[in-house]
């Protein structure tokens, strides 16, 4: 049973230092159903090749069964990739998996070209295409035809993925996907399981549109857990936080994406590098901050230890290399009060925050942020109360903790106000699908400080 991680980024022997594994060794290791090896076939300066051998032990695999068939002894185990060979790939490249590399945390951070090769895997070309193409692979899967005197194709592929992706990301689609594909575990599926597949497909699992194919196969059929799984996915996707989410239609997560890109083309717009969110809430736009190099310096701030909590989880932070680290940091506190350690950034976001906040306590905010804080711009977004008719079956606000919702002339009525007060020039823009009559669903300000 084999797989091959390839790269040409040069140096490629690099490759030696995300896998933790020495280029000119041969590395062994007992696994409980024989040996796995990583060695290198190649390893240039332009190409570098860690190939990851399985060499399954009959005799132990039947061990884990209870009675003897002659099928536990004659079948595609020792040579087509299945939970197996991604068992193994667990325990060879855990540093890697998890991003860790103490040699070079920037590369382990960094997208590289790289190609992966499974020469034997159960499935076919549309199934092996619909699972790895959505995470950025180009996917080729060539059928492996039966012997000629036998004729016809088997049930199995030959795949080729080749992308840039970290090695990590890439470690944890395979040891993920292969088990899927296969669709045969070789251990039994306890509830711990649940807590593997969300570990491994955090970042990617929620939003992918074989999710459920995925769950279902991975935790082995056992409805109960894929049910569990399901929840938490969708507990963790950036739409179910988002304000929209107590809207009667489903019109989140694409107003969603459009505001975080509005704030970062925002924030691009006055060349930010250091960056508050705050009200952060779990993490949202500080995971779209994070994946930008331009903001070196990223701080999330929230009232709530268990929204900071949340965030710290999305973000990984307990993953990430020491530099990327330390560009982010995530502090609680109460945006209604100063607090120095938000002073001295270059911008600040208010992304959906403003109407959470009782309208006695906004001229506090106003003064912390504005007046204490005094970052070099402030990006505030806002629900356009006049939008809400679109919304069917709506009545009231659009989120049961909102104090107010404004309308344009309002919105633009504070945000001058609050400009001229402290000092600011101020721009306001739609976010969403326009309306001629009620314009865009969320309404933007972007405030710049007045040099002095």
């Amino acid at each position: 049973m084999l797989l091959t991680l390839t790269t040409t980024r040069r140096p490629a022997t690099d490759l030696g230092y995300l896998l933790v594994k020495h280029p000119d060794k041969v590395h062994s290791f007992s696994v409980p159903t024989g040996t796995a090896y990583v060695l290198y076939p190649e390893a240039t300066e332009d190409r570098c090749t860690a190939a990851l051998m399985l060499d399954v032990d009959p005799q132990l695999l039947r061990a884990q069964r209870d009675a003897f068939e002659l099928s536990q002894y004659v079948n595609d185990r020792p040579y087509a990739a299945s939970s197996l060979l991604a068992a193994a790939l667990a325990k060879v490249f855990r540093s890697a998996l998890r991003g860790a590399s103490k040699d070079r945390p920037e590369l382990a951070a960094t997208a590289i070209p790289l190609e992966v090769r499974v020469p034997v895997l159960r499935g076919t070309p549309d199934l092996v295409t619909r699972l790895f193409a959505p995470l950025g692979w180009t996917v080729t899967a060539v059928p492996i035809p039966f012997e000629a005197e036998l004729g016809g194709g088997s049930r199995y592929v030959d795949l080729t993925l080749t992308g840039e992706l970290r090695v990590a990301d890439a470690l944890n689609h395979l040891y993920v996907l292969l088990p899927v594909l296969d669709d045969g575990k070789h251990y039994w599926v306890a509830p711990d399981e649940i807590e593997k597949l969300l570990r491994s497909g955090a970042g990617w699992l929620a939003g992918h549109p074989e999710k459920v194919l995925i769950a279902r196969r991975y935790l082995a059929h056992r409805r109960s857990f894929a049910t569990t799984a399901l929840q938490s996915l969708e507990a963790d996707l950036p739409a179910v936080t988002e304000e929209e989410a107590e809207l009667p239609v489903v019109r989140r997560a694409p107003l969603a994406e459009q505001r975080r890109d509005a704030v970062l083309a925002a924030l691009t717009e006055v060349g930010a590098a250091r960056v508050l969110d705050l009200g952060c809430g779990p993490g949202a736009l500080l995971a779209a901050l994070v994946k930008d190099r331009s903001f070196t310096e990223i701080v999330g701030a929230d009232v709530a230890s268990r929204t900071l909590e949340q965030a710290a989880r999305r973000l990984r932070l307990d993953q990430l290399p020491d530099r990327q680290k330390d560009r982010i940091k995530l502090i609680q506190t109460a945006l209604t009060y100063r607090d120095d350690r938000l002073r001295g950034f270059d911008a600040a976001v208010l992304m959906e925050v403003i109407e959470h906040v009782d309208l006695p306590r906004l001229p506090a905010l106003e003064a912390a942020v504005f007046g204490h804080a005094k970052p070099g711009a402030v990006v505030v977004t806002t629900p356009n109360v006049e939008y809400n008719v679109h919304y069917e079956g709506l009545t009231g606000m659009r989120h049961s903790d909102h104090r107010f919702e404004w309308t344009r002339a309002e919105f633009t009525g504070w945000a001058t106000e609050t400009a001229d007060r402290y000092g600011y020039t101020v721009t306001i823009r739609g976010v969403g699908e326009s309306d001629e009559t009620t314009g865009a669903p969320t309404q933007l300000a972007l405030f710049k400080a007045v040099s002095a």
